[in-house]
């Protein structure tokens, strides 16, 4: 029986101690302190005055998309069209031919309104059709090719559930904005390939590894990735482990539901370790209950500041949400709810309410992701209905998004009921941490600054925004570690370094509790990451500590 010592630093277990040791036993937690230095050891990790503490997790991410995003464009962080454009020029010099150029994550503040023009794009690459999402992947700009190979024109209509931009004769401009705008044109590119999948997320989980991560929440996965999942778990590609939520159509859920069962029997019966969905249970089910702010499509309770038109567009007719999530329930899925306004928030809980009034009490463990705008009324339900709390914390600063595009949307007052992390804490409610990467950083190390100041990357404002949500780092570091083991179902298997518990560990080469808070990510470097016992960072065909 293999046996591994970590001694020579801190171990910060989760649970309000910390040890000076640990030994691991066939992938779990054996001792802490004297007794993990007692007897002999067939292996030995000298932590150098670092820290080990419980593996991260992520709550809410896209990996297929940030897998993508490698190969396509290099836009996102780019800070002018001009910018943009010489990119996207070079990248189709350097892939000739007449296919798509697809990419992601520009910056939609540096265009007034985020309203991005096709004719910019046509400089560059006139004879291929190109399409780029915005950084919030709520958002697309494309060319005129690839307008005219998806059929749009003046006479192409919006719908509840999507709206084209246009000029002033009524031609799209080029920026579809929600599902069906977006999907009209993406639906004209040619799918991805099973191995184009698997590469993406081959990719995208060794960069969570290499962040300290062992659990993450895809929360996007339409039927058609899941064979590259079961794939990539049978070749050994995934160096995390993966819940997958597969995301509910409004139009189409009905048949879907024969679908998640397929899917939630075929993962079941693969028996992965690092394709999972809970400990227990199989899968999760992605409901988009509103869009976001910064194009005006999330559901707020009342109208926008700018636009007074308008409160949002909400993806789902509210009694069809109400009908699925309860078929959904009944099935035994976890539901993990997109809601950003404060009407798609309460939209969200009156659905969970509803679920549980119907389906009678079970263990469930609802998430309602990104909880944006929360109306003060409605932050003890949370707690009431058991619902978790899943929040992205490098999104509580006041960056550019934030002040060019969300503050002028949704006015001072309700500028002030952003992001309330603190206030969740105290109410009793789960928080889970996430990174909705790749919409923002995937590390945690970068999340965990901002939750504990509240501060941008200049340092402002002093005492952070919203200062008092600010929450202290050991509540920081267990949202990212039991808070989302509690979301996976996992508490009793991981998330704090307990004797029994699955060894799920990161070795940081700092205790991060003793810095600067604004210093964590630029001066901390995860030194090892460990799932279930197994070294997955570094990989075990590269040299390192």
């Amino acid at each position: 029986m293999s046996r591994t010592l970590f001694s020579n630093g801190t171990v910060w277990t989760g649970t309000g101690t910390t040890s000076n040791a640990l030994s691991m036993r066939n992938g779990r937690i054996e001792a802490l302190g004297a007794a993990a230095l007692a007897g002999t050891h067939d292996d030995r990790v000298d932590l150098r005055g670092g820290m080990l503490l419980p593996a991260f997790g992520d709550g809410h991410c896209h990996p297929d998309h940030a897998g993508f995003e490698a190969t396509g464009p290099q836009v996102r962080g780019l800070s002018t069209v001009e910018e943009i454009v010489e990119e996207v020029r070079r990248h189709a010099a350097a892939h000739p031919g007449d296919g798509w150029i697809i990419g992601g994550g520009y910056d939609a503040t540096i265009v007034l309104d985020g309203l991005f023009d096709a004719r910019w794009l046509d400089e560059a690459v006139p004879d291929r059709p190109v399409a780029l999402r915005a950084w919030d992947y709520h958002t697309l700009w494309c060319n005129s090719e690839a307008m005219r190979r998806a059929g749009l024109d003046a006479s192409t209509p919006d719908t509840p559930r999507g709206r084209f931009a246009r000029r002033p004769d009524g031609a799209p401009l080029g920026t579809m904005i929600e599902w069906d705008a977006v999907d009209a044109v993406l639906v004209a590119a040619p799918a991805r390939t099973t191995e184009d999948l698997v590469t993406a997320l081959a990719a995208a989980t060794e960069a969570y590894a290499a962040a300290g991560v062992t659990w993450i929440q895809d929360a996007w996965v339409e039927h058609g990735t899941v064979e590259a999942y079961l794939e990539a778990a049978r070749r050994g590609l995934l160096a995390t482990r993966v819940n997958l939520a597969f995301r509910a159509d409004p139009v189409r859920w009905r048949e879907q539901l024969a679908e998640f069962a397929a899917d939630r029997a075929r993962v079941r019966a693969l028996g992965h370790d690092r394709l999972t969905a809970a400990t227990v249970t199989a899968n999760t089910v992605k409901f988009f209950v509103d869009g976001i702010l910064e194009n005006r499509t999330a559901s707020l309770l009342a109208p926008y500041s700018d636009d007074p038109c308008t409160r949002g567009m909400p993806v789902w007719p509210y009694g069809e949400l109400l009908e699925a999530l309860t078929a959904v329930d009944a099935m035994g899925l976890q539901a993990h709810l997109h809601a950003i306004g404060d009407a798609g928030i309460r939209t969200a809980l009156d659905a969970i309410e509803h679920v549980t009034r119907v389906n009678g009490p079970r263990d469930r463990r609802p998430v309602i992701a990104h909880v944006q705008v929360l109306a003060e009324e409605d932050l003890p339900r949370f707690a009431r209905l058991g619902v978790i709390a899943n929040l992205q914390p490098l999104w509580a600063r006041t960056d550019p998004p934030m002040t060019k595009l969300t503050f002028p949307r949704i006015g001072p007052e309700r500028a002030r009921r952003q992001y309330l992390i603190g206030s969740l804490l105290r109410a009793g409610v789960q928080v889970s941490f996430g990174s909705d990467w790749p919409v923002s950083d995937h590390r945690p190390l970068a999340g965990l600054p901002v939750a504990v100041t509240r501060e941008n990357a200049e340092r402002e404002p002093p005492g952070g925004w919203l200062p008092e949500e600010c929450i202290g780092i050991e509540e920081a570091l267990s949202a990212y570690g039991a808070g989302v083991a509690h979301q996976a179902f996992a508490e009793d298997e991981r998330g704090t370094l307990v004797p029994g518990k699955v060894a799920d560990l990161v070795w940081l080469d700092g205790d991060v509790r003793r810095l600067d808070p604004h210093d964590i990510a630029e001066t901390t470097t995860v030194l090892g990451t460990w799932a279930a016992g197994v070294r997955t960072f570094p990989p075990a065909n590269r040299s390192g500590v």
